[in-house]
Formats: C-alpha cells, sequence, structure tokens
C-alpha cells in the first residue's frame, strides 16, 4: 500500500487530508513570507542591474533566488510591481545592502552628505554592477515604465536629495538647490562613467564629479574621524565607512 507520510493512499490517488495534515504539522515560519520576498527583490535587484528590466524574466528572477516560479504570484502581481520595489535604496530602505568592498554610510553622521558623494562616486561602486544604486543602473528603463516604477524612482532621488540637503553648509533655497545640483552629478556622473568604453574617462568623470559635488555641498573633502572607523577596530558600530581610502 503506497503511503504519504504515514497516511494510506490508494494507487494514483493525492490524499489531500494527508497533505493537510502535514502542512498543520510544520507549518512555515513567521518570517518566512517577509524573507522569500526579501529573497526575490534581491535576485531581480541583482538581475535587473546586469541586463534590464527586458531582459530578466520572472522565471530567471525566481530561479536566481532559489524559489520555484509558481511562488512569485503570492508576493507580487507582475514583474512592473517588483520592479517598483527593487528601485529602493539604501536612502530609502534601511534593509538594504549599502556596502560597496566593505564601505558603509553612516546616514545619522553630521558629514553623511561627504560620505554619499565620496561612496556613491567611488572606484568600489563603479564595479559593483550587481549591487549598485539603481538609479544609475536602471534610468532607461524607468523612463519607458509606467507610473509606479516612475514614482518609486523619484521617491528615492527625493530621499537622496533631502539627506544631502541636511548635511550641506548652504541654508535655506540655496542648500535646496545644491542638493539637487549634487544628487544629479552624482547619479549622472556614474550613468555617463559606466557608460564610456575608456576606463581612464571614466576615472576622470567620477574626480570632476566629486570635486564639485563636495565644494557645492561646502565640505572640505575629508572625512569627519569621529564617524569614520574601522569596522576591525569598532565591530559593535554597525554604521561606519572604512578608514580605507575610497578609490576615486
Amino acid at each position: 500500500m503506497l503511503s504519504i507520510w504515514g497516511h494510506p493512499l490508494t494507487p494514483g490517488a493525492v490524499d489531500v487530508a494527508a497533505i493537510t495534515d502535514r502542512e498543520e504539522i510544520l507549518p512555515y515560519p513567521p518570517n518566512h513570507r517577509p524573507e522569500t520576498r526579501a529573497r526575490i527583490v534581491l535576485s531581480a535587484r541583482k538581475l535587473f542591474n546586469q541586463f534590464g528590466f527586458d531582459g530578466v524574466s520572472v522565471q530567471q528572477i525566481m530561479a536566481n533566488a532559489g524559489l520555484t516560479h509558481g511562488g512569485f504570484y503570492r508576493h507580487f502581481a507582475s514583474k512592473s510591481d517588483l520592479y517598483a520595489e527593487v528601485l529602493e535604496c539604501f536612502f530609502t530602505d534601511p534593509k538594504w545592502n549599502n556596502s560597496w568592498e566593505g564601505v558603509h554610510i553612516d546616514l545619522s553622521a553630521p558629514d553623511a552628505g561627504a560620505q554619499i558623494v565620496r561612496a556613491y562616486l567611488s572606484r568600489q561602486h563603479f564595479d559593483e554592477v550587481e549591487n549598485s544604486c539603481p538609479m544609475i543602473a536602471l534610468p532607461s528603463d524607468v523612463a519607458r515604465s509606467n507610473e509606479n516604477a516612475k514614482r518609486a524612482y523619484q521617491t528615492v532621488f527625493e530621499a537622496m536629495v533631502a539627506l544631502l540637503e541636511r548635511g550641506s553648509a548652504q541654508k535655506g533655497r540655496a542648500s535646496r538647490t545644491s542638493a539637487l545640483a549634487i544628487a544629479a552629478l552624482c547619479v549622472g556622473g556614474m550613468v555617463i562613467a559606466r557608460a564610456s568604453e575608456g576606463r581612464a574617462l571614466a576615472t576622470e568623470l567620477r574626480k570632476a564629479a566629486m570635486d564639485v559635488a563636495l565644494k557645492l555641498g561646502g565640505w572640505d573633502g575629508k572625512t569627519n574621524p569621529k564617524h569614520a572607523q574601522s569596522k576591525r577596530h569598532n565591530p559593535k558600530n554597525r554604521a561606519f565607512i572604512s578608514r580605507r581610502k575610497l578609490i576615486p
């Protein structure tokens, strides 16, 4: 006699009661759903950053996450809905991994604006295609996408502007204007650098954008030592930027 988990089965039949009993005995843990959703988003972000929205299928996203295709629709209504969530960055999502070669940004630090500029335009971010900020990897896709994607992109960009404005030495309207220009230099500089064939030109572009952005923000170009500590020497500090110099 065939059986599933100790329940007898007649040949060719599926004992739904047996399966239901098993699910009741071994239910998913409480954090299963959010963790699975996070795996899907991470997989999609890496693939979208590499191949663009149209170059990746739902099946590929799920396979890369180690999940079955059918499970996708328990979390997202469509690939477009997932795309909007993928556009989150460390400016809007505290759980987003904002590190490039061990570099982390302390958004609560007084010099957070300068940290953002240096990290964003660094060689580490330039080389980290899979884990790059979606604002530099996906702008063309967003321009062709629906309102949800454009709204998500704008939300991330405005969050970046707000952080830069908060840390700017300028005040009032001048601060807002400077923050918008700095954000445009960071995102646009990286987009053009990534699109350049020559490595030398890409490096020159990033350095020029960084120099101008730091001047616009009123920053002297040096990280405040009180907010720049090595993870090796201060393992308990969760928000830090590495002592190792960011390579421009």
